[in-house]
């Protein structure tokens, strides 16, 4: 049944799109289980749920438990990489504007544990405070026609990157070295413009 406001053939369209993003990312994944994993996953994310962790996910899904999500983002094999790729070549087909803004921001994640990957005891902007955290650099498309996140970087303190033991039993690959904030955010905001990206600035004021 589709939400207050939203008719049937809005819905259903809806549906064949996320469908077609479906089909249009399915080769990035190796087998048909993770394939079908994703799409499910994107419905999810898309859905009203309150919250969206592993087990209202999985729950969502049909799932008895949450250990196919768990699967899908943590074990499972496909190019993370190249779906961001894809995800390029999308927003600018729907979104693509001569006048856009691509916006730089970082946003961290509390950490209760030590094996997260970038975990440490560091400053947390949305707390205003020390905690024990990931931090995620994000670049974001804003345009007249809409807005989404393009582009994402874990950020990798120097405490991570120089104990390769570390890195290596939390599946960090050993080509990734120390890059500060600002330098993985100038990364991203080159591939987006090597692709293509249509932009007329960038906005940092939300970054630092």
């Amino acid at each position: 049944m589709a939400e207050m406001g939203t008719t049937i053939t809005e819905a259903q369209q809806w549906a064949e799109g996320l469908n077609r993003l479906g089909q249009r990312i399915g080769g990035r994944f190796a087998r048909a289980e993770p394939r079908q994993r994703a799409l499910a996953y994107l419905q999810g994310l898309l859905s009203p749920l309150e919250r969206k962790n592993g087990w209202q996910l999985a729950e969502a899904a049909g799932d008895p438990s949450p250990y196919g999500v768990q699967d899908l983002l943590g074990r499972a094999q496909w190019e993370a990489d190249a779906v961001r790729n894809d995800l390029c070549a999308y927003v600018v087909e729907h979104l693509g504007d001569e006048q856009a803004v691509l916006i730089v921001d970082e946003t961290g994640f509390v950490k209760k544990d030590e094996q997260s990957v970038g975990v440490q005891r560091q400053y947390l902007g949305t707390a205003g405070r020390i905690e024990n955290c990931q931090i995620g650099v994000f670049l974001v498309y804003a345009s007249a026609k809409g807005r989404t996140f393009l582009e994402r970087a874990l950020y990798l303190p120097q405490a991570w990157t120089q104990d390769k033991l570390r890195c290596q039993q939390a599946g960090v690959p050993d080509t990734v070295g120390f890059a500060t904030k600002p330098m993985l955010a100038k990364q991203m905001i080159a591939r987006a413009l090597a692709a293509g990206v249509p932009a007329r600035w960038v906005d940092l004021t939300r970054f630092g």
